[in-house]
């Protein structure tokens, strides 16, 4: 079985430390796991009958069988269908070049839209922001970007952003708030009404009623990302009294 009992969950790894496998324990933070069941996340990564730790940060599980080490890092690198915000740098014939913060800019394909044909070609202009998919990312092949799911429709993505604020946060947060059921996104809805898309490249798009309150909201965002929970809800709430 696989033995965690070096590491704990909460526990700062660094890059070079390793969990090995053991067949007589067993895990110490969930059920029993065979090796071969379980799951590397971002920050681990295999090597043979090893786990190795590739970058630092907490270690961090799910049940029954998932590991990863959640970091503060803002470097991107692409992965199959996770959904960025990108922005267009080029137009060239059938295809869009997408900036999405990787080491090289993503393909976009005009048809990649929903309802796309040869002759209703998407309006998309150098500048645009775009919420995509990738369906292609990996070392041996440009990353390829859709804007539809797997039956065509559109799904919330495509191109959007018009009035709004784009900045960028470490992909620790992002993380906090994709994750279900997330306090830091539930107390942002009760600050006041506003439009958030969120993109696994460490991008944020908001935008609120007025500018004041779509500059509180991103304030906000990058000042809570090393804060307790209970710092975060005194700085939401003083954000709230100064914005009445």
């Amino acid at each position: 079985m696989f033995s965690c009992l070096k590491h704990k969950v909460g526990e700062v790894l660094l890059p070079g430390d390793e969990f090995s496998f053991q067949p007589e324990d067993t895990i110490s933070l969930t059920d029993t796991v065979k090796p071969e069941k379980v799951i590397c996340g971002p920050g681990l990564r295999r090597s043979g009958d090893r786990l190795l730790v590739s970058k630092s940060g907490v270690l961090r599980t799910k049940q029954p069988n998932m590991f990863w080490v959640d970091s503060q890092q803002k470097r991107y690198v692409p992965a199959k269908g996770e959904t960025v915000i990108g922005i267009v740098t080029v137009k060239s014939g059938d295809v869009f070049k997408v900036d999405c913060g990787g080491s090289e800019q993503a393909s976009l394909s005009y048809l990649a839209f929903e309802g796309a044909t040869k002759r209703n070609r998407p309006n998309v202009q150098v500048g645009d922001l775009v919420f995509s998919q990738f369906v292609i990312a990996n070392k041996d092949m440009e990353p390829e970007l859709v804007c539809v799911d797997s039956s065509g429709r559109a799904n919330g993505m495509g191109v959007f952003g018009g009035g709004g604020l784009l900045f960028r946060v470490s992909l620790g947060l992002i993380r906090r708030l994709l994750a279900p059921q997330s306090p830091l996104r539930a107390e942002l809805q009760q600050l006041f009404p506003h439009e958030l898309v969120i993109g696994m490249n460490g991008r944020l798009w908001v935008k609120a009623s007025s500018v004041q309150q779509t500059l509180i909201i991103a304030n906000l965002l990058e000042s809570c990302e090393n804060m307790t929970a209970e710092q975060r809800r005194q700085l939401f709430r003083r954000a709230a009294q100064g914005a009445l």
